[in-house]
C-alpha cells in the first residue's frame, strides 16, 4: 500500500535524486533544449519539500499529491512545471483515501498520463517524457493485472521508464523545444523522459 508515510518518503526520494542528478539533467537539456531542466526540477522539488513540511497535514495520499502538483505548477518555469504538476495533481484527485493499493494507484497513474498528454499533446515516439511515462504506466498496470504486489509493480514501472528514456536517443523530437532542431535532436536522450524514469526509480526504491 502507498500510505502517507511512503508517499512522503517517495517525494523526498525524488527530491534527493533530482538534487544529485540536476547537472546531468541540465546537460541533457543543453543538447536539445534550454539547459534548465535540472535546475528547474531542483527548484520545484525543493519547494515541494517545504510545502509538505510545516503545518501541512494531509488526510489522504491524494491531498499530498495534489499539493505536490500545485507546488510544481507554481514554482517551476518552462514546460516541466505544468507537465509534472498536472500529472501529480491528476493522480492526487484519484486517491481520496489515507492509503492506496496497487489497483487504485494504477488508475491514478493512468490519470496522470492522460493529463500530460492533454496538456503537451505528445504521443509515444515524439521524444518527450511520454516515452518514459507511457511504458511505466502500462508496466505497472500489467504487473497489477498479473496479481503482483505494489513493490513488484513499481519495479516493473521503473524498468520500463528507464528503457523508455534510453529509447528516445535515436528519435527525432516532434514536440517541445527540441523539435526546433529537427534531425539534430537525434542521438540525444530526452531530459524529460530521463527525469520521469528517475521519479519511478524513486518509487521502486521506497518499496524496496
Amino acid at each position: 500500500m502507498l500510505d502517507l508515510a511512503r508517499c512522503r518518503a517517495w517525494i523526498e526520494a525524488v527530491a534527493t535524486a533530482v538534487a544529485e542528478r540536476k547537472d546531468e539533467l541540465t546537460e541533457l537539456d543543453a543538447a536539445i533544449g534550454d539547459a534548465d531542466h535540472g535546475a528547474n526540477l531542483h527548484r520545484g522539488f525543493t519547494a515541494v519539500q517545504a510545502a509538505l513540511g510545516g503545518d501541512f497535514a494531509p488526510e489522504t495520499v491524494g491531498q499530498a499529491l495534489v499539493k505536490v502538483g500545485m507546488t510544481l505548477i507554481s514554482s517551476v518555469g518552462g514546460a516541466s512545471g505544468p507537465l509534472y504538476g498536472s500529472a501529480f495533481r491528476a493522480m492526487g484527485k484519484q486517491l481520496a483515501t489515507p492509503e492506496a493499493d496497487a489497483d487504485q494507484f494504477a488508475l491514478a497513474l493512468r490519470s496522470g498520463l492522460d493529463a500530460v498528454r492533454a496538456l503537451g499533446a505528445a504521443a509515444a515516439g515524439d521524444k518527450t517524457m511520454v516515452d518514459a511515462l507511457g511504458p511505466a504506466v502500462t508496466a505497472f498496470d500489467d504487473a497489477v493485472g498479473k496479481g503482483l504486489g505494489f513493490a513488484d509493480a513499481a519495479r516493473a514501472a521503473a524498468q520500463a521508464a528507464e528503457d523508455g528514456a534510453k529509447a528516445t536517443v535515436p528519435l527525432q523530437a516532434r514536440k517541445g523545444r527540441a523539435s526546433y532542431l529537427g534531425e539534430r535532436s537525434i542521438g540525444h536522450q530526452d531530459p524529460g523522459a530521463t527525469s520521469t524514469a528517475l521519479i519511478f526509480t524513486a518509487l521502486a526504491d521506497v518499496f524496496r
